[in-house]
Formats: C-alpha cells, structure tokens, sequence
C-alpha cells in the first residue's frame, strides 16, 4: 500500500512538472522582428533586423522569434540555442538575391571528400552550430528562389543547415527551392521533422551523420534529386554513424517544381540530372563513409521518382533497417536498388563496408522503368548479406529482350556513366559490367538482363511472397541469380513470354525455391549455369 501512495506521488508530481513545463512554453517571450526595424514589403534587406531579434531572444535566455504575416527578404540568419523561430501562416522568409548579405562559407579542411554544399554551412540562408533546443515552426514559408544550386560562391545555397546541434524541432513549415538542401543536418542529435512541405530543385532533406531522428507526415518534392536521403560524409572531419532513425507518413515525388505546394502536381517537363528520369527518392547513402545502424521506413507514397536506394560505397557498414508499407507508382528506374561499392570517396583508404540485416516487405510497384529491375549487387569478394524481401509486387511497362540487353543502343543508356556517341559492341546479355568505383545509380550496369529482380555477389537471401509481372511483354527472365550464396525463394510469381526462362542461375549455390508458380521445387547446391 506504501508503494501504491509512493508511485501515485510521483505521478502526480510529474504531471505537474509536464504542466509547468507546458505552461513555460506558452508564457516564453516574444521577440516580433517588426520590433527590430523589419518591414514585410518584399524588397527592404532584414537580415539585421531579424538576426538582432534572434539575439534578444537568446539574450534573455530563450524565446519566440515572431515572424508576422509579410513577404521578409532577408540574408543569412544566424540560429541560436533555447530559440523559436515562429513563421507565421501568411509569412514568407524570401532569401535575397544579394550574394552580399550572406554569411562566407567557413573553411574546411576535409571539402575534398564530399560535395561543396556538404562541407560548408554558414552560407545558408537560416544555419545554426553548436546549439541546442532550437526550432522552426508556425506555418509560414521559407522561399529560396535565389540560392544556388551548390555552386561554388559567397550566395547562399542551402535554406537550413545545422552542424552538430541537438534538440532540434522543425514543424509545420514549407520550403521552396531551397538550393542545394532544403535542409542539411549534419552531426544533429534528437532531430524531429514533422508536418513539413518541400518543393524543391535539389535535395529535400539531408540527415548526415546524425542519431536519433524522427521524419514524419511530411512531403517533399525534387524532381532533380534526392527528397529524403541519410549520408555518412566527412564533412565533420570523422566518420560518424546514422542511427536511430525512423521516416513515416511521407510522401516523396518528382513532379514539376512548384507542383506540390500550388497542388497541381504536375509531371516534370523539366530535364533531369540523368537519363534515369525524375528523382524524389528515399536513399541511404552514395556519400558513405558513416555507417547506417537501426533505421525503420514505413508508410511511404513515392510517386513518379526513383525507387527506394540503399548504396554503401565509400567503407560504411549499412545495418539493421527495416521497411514496410511502401507503394510506388510511375517509377524511374529500379523499385529496389541495393548496392555495395568500392567508390571510397574518404581519407586513409578505409576497407570496403558492409550491406547486411535487411527487411522490405508490403511493397507495390506500378509501371516501373522497364530498363531497370530491382537489383541487389555486392561486388566480387564482397557480397550483400542477409537481405529478406517479403510481400513484393512490382509491374513494370515490359517490352525488352535479351537482345536489347546485350545490344545497349547508346539512347536507351545513361549517358552519365556512358559517353558512347552510338550503340556499344554486343556482348553476351548476361555479361553484366561490375562497375566496382562508379557513382552507384540502377543505370550504371545499363540495360539488365531481368525484368524482375538482378541479383549478384549476395548470399543469404529470401524472397517470400514476390509477384512481379509488367503491362507489355517481356522477352527477359523475371530473375537473374549471378554469383549467389544461398537464396530462398518462396511462393514466387513471375509471367513469362513462351521460350523465354522465369529463372536463370549462374554460379549459384545452396538455391531452394518452393511453391514458385511453374518452376517444380528444387534445392541445388551448385550450379554453373541453369534456367528454369
């Protein structure tokens, strides 16, 4: 009875402890940038004015920085700990077209292993470093029609970067055309993103090298790149791991710039980076130093773009996800690409990493790019390990052969990794390029040999529950095992043109299939070459 009294106190004295808390936040200060000399008219310069309100705020120990209703050109915006930022509805934050009134972007010893806009910060239009319990909310937006692309310069080129920060709340918030990154986050604890809406020419939102991050209800639109990607760079000077991240309840989509926040949702006419089409992916990796620990994704709409990418390249080891409840429609290039490379874009000649503990289920795919099945690829000595995909259904527009595989007209080829001004020599259709140090990209093999799945240098595999099938005949087969150690397929659906095999096996081993529509059951232990 005792302890009943005693639990009971200490319930009630955390409640009212929430309740104090609650009631702080609501009474914190308010600091209005109209205050400070700023003026709404969409031509005045505020960076002053809005960056002095930051600093009362911080002054005072914390508060609310208001941003009313009004078009606000402004600058840089420095960030500061135990500070809002409150973008009103009504309210934009333009980033002026003035290279000068940005803040330069800070040296960096380690700019040579990743990208420009990946190793500098300050040149943004809202940044912040070393701070904590800071937040962006309220409803308004934040306009970047003048950054750069990640251009080389003094112009901002990112809309928000944070460096090494933690408590960290962005809300309720739009961004258009936000440069290089709507938002780049790099070595940022405890991050939640939720409710937030980004049209944009670049990347939607970068987490690199951060840990405990929450990505939910959230839409972001990017036909030129990548709309929610986790990146293990050095910018930070270390390799630094991803972990602890969840992204749900998201919508990520290629459409014509603009089309998501006016609501058309056009598709783009606008030309993408490569031949592969629109991006507005989900994607761990490409820049891989960091490894990727404990990452769940579930509840995703991806809507003309590319189809979800795991690429450890550069030594990391990716480890631990799970995605679930994921629906794809008009899909640019593969449904699924897993891949394992030896780019090592980083210091010291670190040993290749590792892709291992996988698991995709209740995924649906609809009118995927024919060229590209998904894929899963190690490269030789280093395989992909551990990777289950259940309840898998992909339909893709069909209408390749083997002969165009082995054929790879230069028009149908991406001419970012092949800079053929005519077709290439024909090669056996199954003699499939490794590629080992290229960018990692479905395209980079070129034309593949399956309509279905491309799986090589793996073992440990299971597919369970897969049905894939396409709206135009085929004359490949749906897969294609190189070089795999140990794959179950159960209760696998595949459609097949007449003459053409639902399975081809090359130098596979420890394969089983069961209940895998016209193929008997079978276990081999090795094979050199098979079809079924």
């Amino acid at each position: 009875m005792h302890c009943g009294k005693e639990n009971h106190a200490k319930f009630r004295a955390h409640r009212l402890l929430l309740t104090f808390a609650a009631a702080s936040s609501l009474h914190a200060a308010v600091f209005d940038i109209t205050t400070f000399g700023a003026k709404g008219d969409g031509q005045t310069q505020n960076r002053e004015a809005i960056n002095k309100a930051i600093k009362a705020a911080s002054a005072a120990g914390g508060g609310v920085v208001s941003v009313p209703a009004g078009n606000w050109v402004t600058g840089s915006l420095h960030l500061r700990s135990n500070v809002t930022l409150q973008i009103d509805r009504g309210a934009v934050l333009e980033a002026s077209a003035d290279p000068a009134s940005y803040d330069v972007p800070e040296a960096n010893e380690w700019n040579q292993y990743q990208d420009f806009g990946h190793s500098h910060f300050h040149n943004s239009l809202i940044w912040g470093e070393n701070l904590e319990n800071i937040a962006i909310i309220g409803g308004g937006r934040i306009s970047g029609k003048a950054l750069t692309r990640g251009e080389r310069g003094a112009a901002g080129d990112k809309a928000i970067a944070l460096k090494l920060c933690h408590n960290v709340l962005l809300r309720d918030i739009s961004i258009s055309n936000g440069g290089h990154f709507g938002l780049l986050a790099t070595g940022v604890d405890n991050l939640t993103i939720d409710n937030v809406m980004i049209d944009t020419n670049r990347d939607g939102i970068d987490i690199d090298s951060c840990r405990n991050v929450r990505i939910s209800n959230s839409s972001i639109n990017s036909p030129n790149d990548d709309a929610i990607t986790l990146k293990g760079t050095h910018a930070l000077g270390v390799a630094r791991a991803s972990e602890n991240i969840t992204i749900t309840n998201c919508l990520v989509s290629g459409f014509e710039i603009g089309s998501l926040l006016d609501g058309s949702y056009k598709h783009s006419v606008q030309k993408a980076p490569d031949r592969d089409g629109p991006t507005g992916r989900i994607k761990i990796g490409t820049e891989s130093e960091g490894d990727f620990h404990n990452i769940t994704i579930s509840n995703i709409v991806f809507d003309t773009s590319r189809g979800l990418a795991f690429e450890s390249v550069d030594g990391s080891h990716i480890e631990d996800v799970t995605v679930s409840n994921i629906t794809m429609r008009n899909v640019s290039n593969a449904p699924i690409f897993i891949r394992l490379g030896s780019r090592m874009r980083a210091p010291n000649s670190p040993p290749i990493g590792s892709i291992k503990r996988i698991m995709i289920s209740n995924v649906v795919a609809y009118d995927a790019d024919p060229r590209y099945p998904s894929i899963i690829s190690g490269i030789p000595g280093h395989d992909v390990e551990d990777i289950t995909l259940r309840g898998i259904r992909i339909v893709s527009r069909g209408g390749f052969s083997l002969d165009t595989a082995a054929k790879q007209p230069a028009d149908l080829v991406n001419s970012f990794f092949y800079r053929a001004t005519g077709g290439v020599p024909p090669r056996e259709p199954f003699d499939t390029p490794e590629r080992e140090k290229e960018y990692p990209e479905p395209s980079m093999f070129g034309i593949l040999p399956a309509y279905g799945f491309f799986i090589r240098h793996a073992k440990g595999i299971e597919l369970q529950d897969i049905d894939v099938g396409f709206t135009k005949d085929d004359f490949r087969p749906a897969f294609v095992l190189d070089q795999v150690d140990g794959i179950d397929l159960q209760n696998c659906q595949a459609p097949k043109v007449s003459g053409v095999p639902t399975l081809v096996m090359m130098k596979a081993k420890k394969v089983k299939a069961h209940q895998f529509a016209g193929i008997p059951d079978f276990s081999i232990d090795a094979d050199a070459r098979t079809e079924k």
